[in-house]
């Protein structure tokens, strides 16, 4: 018999990819995903640390999902089991089996590949199965292979955990140290993935550029050399990566900027502050500078990369002086687009234990200036674009009928009006319209034919920033 399976992610992509995966473990179980959690034989929660308040949304989420197990058991129609996963889950897992017994399985980000084993004790016990270990085995290696097609463009975990203790960040403790997959392993998971119907593929990691696996004969490969071996794939159109930390931007990574048409001219590099002091205290190991000239060597082997960034506004001791160095940094720098946070605590995190709190309005007012800059020099990319044509991948149905929702290679949402056949195909369209978050165009070619220089045809990205 069929069981239905629903699960909510929250946070990074590398959790889109760990659901995606939970759900292939559990398909020989018999579980089938779901839209929906009504009357869902398992619920599952996968976490985020990372967000302000993540501990208390999940609990006001499982008080929601109590409701429904309940509701599903009065009616005769089984028993729901209700599981959180994922970081929140690693961080605060005996908290939650104590607040919250409506939950029957709590595991964290490493174990998941142990779900049938985890299902088979929770269905057999009273209480909570609890499993946030660390386990001397990676998970990669026992996870079977993808249950079904990933679509057009997939994500591809090739690089977990993180070794740089950031002072705000709960990482290195809820996904463990860095460890990098073995690069056949990876190689052979991206062909699947191909074979399947994918074009693009994002490489994942919580510091991605720090990946350093095993290569063929004792060999140990750099992102870069990963990067070149699955540009040979066959099919593969387009190869991104995230997320990247500036100190581990080596020569050969920034040369496949230059040298892989299909690694995609746009690239996620975090600074979180433009001030030095504040680096410092954050431990991010780089200087303003260091990020400038990390930008300056990539932009010198390709002008048309595009740059997204995380910054951290209100960090506990921040100045109106340090605050003023961000700006300037940003300034400096150009940004295709920017994720941007005022700092709250986390438990456990050195900065949470600082006593320079920034004070809230002096937080929201920062952070209005910053996104304002931001937001300009967004508008001022995108619409850079406007009557030039470029090749879009569409990957899915857009909103309105006749619409197709597509990808530049600079990562902007594209739409146009088009044959649902294009769908997964790579075609040339004339943008028309630029708007806050997006581009509208018109399809002007069929499919796009990928050439070394395909994408040299655009405006300096420094000069519309």
């Amino acid at each position: 018999m069929s069981k239905t399976l629903f699960i909510k992610t929250w946070g990074c992509q590398m959790n889109v990819y760990d659901s995606a995966r939970m759900a292939d473990v559990l398909a020989p179980l018999g579980y089938r995903p779901v839209e929906e959690p009504d009357g869902a034989d398992m619920v599952i929660l996968n976490t985020c640390h990372i967000r302000e308040k993540a501990a208390e949304k999940v609990f006001s989420e499982l008080g929601r999902l109590r409701i429904l197990k309940d509701e599903k058991a009065t009616a005769g129609k089984g028993r729901m089991i209700l599981a959180v996963a994922g970081c929140v889950a690693q961080a605060e897992g005996e908290e939650i089996v104590a607040r919250a017994p409506q939950v029957d399985m709590v595991f964290g980000p490493q174990t998941y590949h142990t779900l049938p084993e985890m299902v088979a004790k929770a269905t057999r016990a009273t209480g909570s199965v609890l499993n946030t270990d660390f386990p001397a085995e990676s998970k990669f290696d026992h996870l079977p292979e993808e249950a079904a097609s990933q679509g057009v463009s997939a994500f591809l975990a090739v690089q977990e955990g993180c070794d740089k203790f950031c002072t705000f960040c709960v990482v290195p403790y809820t996904r463990g140290a860095e460890f990098s997959r073995p690069a056949a392993q990876i190689v052979l998971e991206a062909k699947r993935l191909v074979a399947g119907g994918t074009r693009e593929i994002s490489l994942l990691g919580q510091n991605v550029n720090a990946w350093h696996g095993d290569g063929p004969n004792g060999s140990t490969w750099g992102l870069g050399r990963l990067i070149r071996a699955l540009a040979e794939i066959d099919g593969l159109a387009r190869i991104r990566y995230t997320t990247s930390h500036p100190s581990d931007m080596d020569d050969d990574l920034i040369r496949a900027h230059a040298d892989v048409p299909q690694l995609m001219p746009y690239l996620h590099l975090p600074v979180q502050a433009g001030s030095d002091r504040i680096l410092a205290a954050m431990n991010r190991k780089h200087t303003a500078d260091d990020y400038r000239r990390v930008v300056d060597r990539l932009r010198a082997v390709n002008p048309d990369l595009a740059l997204s960034g995380d910054f951290i506004v209100g960090f506990p001791g921040e100045s109106d002086t340090d605050f003023a160095a961000t700006l300037k940094l940003v300034s400096d720098v150009g940004y295709a687009q920017a994720y941007t946070f005022k700092y709250s605590p986390r438990p456990g995190t050195p900065a949470a234990l600082e006593g320079k709190q920034v004070a809230e309005e002096v937080k929201e007012a920062r952070l209005a200036a910053l996104q304002q800059l931001i937001a300009a020099q967004q508008a001022a990319f995108n619409h850079g674009f406007v009557g030039r044509s470029m090749p879009v991948l569409f990957d899915r149905v857009g909103r309105r009928d006749g619409q197709l929702h597509g990808r530049s290679p600079w990562m902007q949402s594209v739409h146009a009006v088009a044959d649902e056949r294009l769908l997964g195909r790579i075609v040339e369209v004339r943008i028309d319209e630029a708007r806050p978050n997006s581009l509208g165009g018109t399809v002007v070619t069929g499919e796009h034919i990928l050439t070394p220089h395909a994408l040299r045809r655009v405006p300096s990205l420094e000069a519309s920033a």
